[in-house]
């Protein structure tokens, strides 16, 4: 088994003396993982940060085999970050969501799209939050598990949209949740168009709604957390007055 694909680093972990085995996202085969010789090397090293891009050539005898890659880095990578910490805490965010929901060696192309565009709004401060946002309703839907947003559940209208249900992920107008509008989750109003504004709080609800459905659909199934390092953003974007 053998191919060639552009693709981000999700994570990476020494193997022996010199190697390492590196968690890619590819853009046509998903997500994957091969042993890197060198991985551990001063050369190669920095460019095996998550959201590093690179171009791999990936080699297995066998499907099955955990396969072998040789790596090439593409563009500046996370070292155009380095200095803007909460920044870099988004993206490690993003790798450790991406590693946690995806499956191993299947092709979800909407999911590097995703990962895509988030890693190129990270150099503006001022919307990437709301770009994490989207770009995990967007690992949702590439998933199957979509949120419906276009109408309300309980009158087909397409005004005044400001809940979502919690079990069903369908979009709720003003007037059909009133009754239950402690139960339902607050949808934002950028997740509805990008021409609207953020308002303060949009960020924090985006993501308890993004959250949300990431535990109860993705995670739980699996028996795992969301990835602490999600958290760990939530808890400095809080600190720094961005929810």
């Amino acid at each position: 088994m053998e191919f060639e694909d552009d693709a981000f680093v999700l994570s990476a972990r020494a193997h022996g003396e010199t190697g390492a085995i590196v968690d890619l996202l590819t853009s046509e085969h998903g997500r994957y993982a091969a042993h890197v010789a060198g991985g551990a090397s001063r050369r190669l090293k920095p460019f095996l940060q998550p959201g590093a891009q690179v171009r791999v050539r990936f080699r297995a005898r066998v499907a099955e085999q955990l396969g072998a890659a040789t790596l090439e880095p593409m563009g500046e990578g996370p070292g155009a970050l380095f200095d803007d910490p909460l920044a870099l805490h988004g993206l490690s965010a993003a790798a450790a969501v991406a590693a946690g929901a995806l499956p191993e060696r299947e092709p979800h192309h909407g999911a590097y799209l995703a990962l895509e565009a988030l890693i190129s709004a990270l150099a503006v401060p001022d919307i990437w939050p709301a770009v994490f946002v989207r770009f995990e309703a967007g690992l949702l839907q590439d998933l199957g598990f979509g949120l419906d947003l276009s109408k309300c559940a309980a009158t087909g209208s397409m005004d005044d949209l400001i809940y979502v249900s919690p079990r069903t992920g369908r979009a709720v107008s003003a007037q059909a949740g009133e009754p239950y509008k402690d139960k339902l989750l607050r949808l934002p109003p950028f997740m509805l168009s990008a021409q609207w504004g953020l308002e303060a709080g949009d960020i924090g609800a985006g993501l308890d709604l993004t959250g949300h459905f990431l535990e109860a659909f993705v995670f739980n199934p699996l028996n795992r957390p969301l990835p602490p390092a999600r958290v760990w953003m939530i808890d400095r974007l809080s600190d720094a007055n961005r929810l």
